[in-house]
């Protein structure tokens, strides 16, 4: 499978994982890392580095790809920053991918007793082990200090694969967990 469509069901996975964890569990854990050097202070603009194996040809990957950025910078917005293509002061960039996973039940065992007016009961239930494969979709976010050519900040959520959709909200929903530490732009 080429990279292009391995990444497109990466972020399937996370996108449907993010959907189906707000219904079944708590949602996915993002992780960041910041350089405790970057002065985010100085950073105002932000404009965006190529995008990983999207071309003109692959038309759902193009349009995945728009969703994601147009997610990224929202959240950029929203946290102060101006998009400028000329001279940003950030480039941001993201990743996806997929991995395949393997899940062990361990056999259990299940003993109750009762009673009910006179009587006694008692039941004995034993489960038997079962192993799943499933995948796991991630999406890593990247901010590069221009000047630099240092990433100063990577947020990072993975979710497990699950059925749904590339609904501009469920993106949305991935994208601003992944990038829940990203530093917000105190006012000059």
């Amino acid at each position: 499978m080429n990279r292009g469509r391995r990444n497109l069901v990466g972020i399937l996975a996370l996108l449907a994982a993010t959907l189906a964890a707000g219904c079944a569990s708590a949602p996915p854990e993002p992780e960041s890392m910041r350089d405790p050097g970057a002065d985010f202070s100085i950073f105002r603009t932000f404009g965006w580095a190529p995008a990983p194996g999207v071309t003109e040809a692959d038309a759902p990957l193009r349009l995945l790809d728009q969703n994601i950025r147009a997610a990224i910078a929202a959240e950029m917005k929203r946290r102060g920053y101006v998009e400028s293509a000329e001279s940003p002061d950030l480039r941001i960039a993201y990743d996806t991918a997929s991995q395949d996973k393997i899940e062990s039940n361990p056999v259990r065992v299940g003993i109750g007793m009762g009673s009910w007016g006179g009587n006694f009961g008692g039941s004995v239930n034993v489960g038997s082990p079962s192993v799943r494969n499933y995948q796991e979709g991630t999406l890593v976010i990247h901010a590069i200090d221009a000047g630099r050519n240092a990433e100063v900040w990577q947020g990072r959520v993975s979710a497990r694969i699950g059925k749904g959709s590339l609904e501009p909200a469920a993106v949305t929903a991935a994208v601003s967990t992944a990038m829940r530490d990203f530093p917000a732009r105190t006012a000059p």
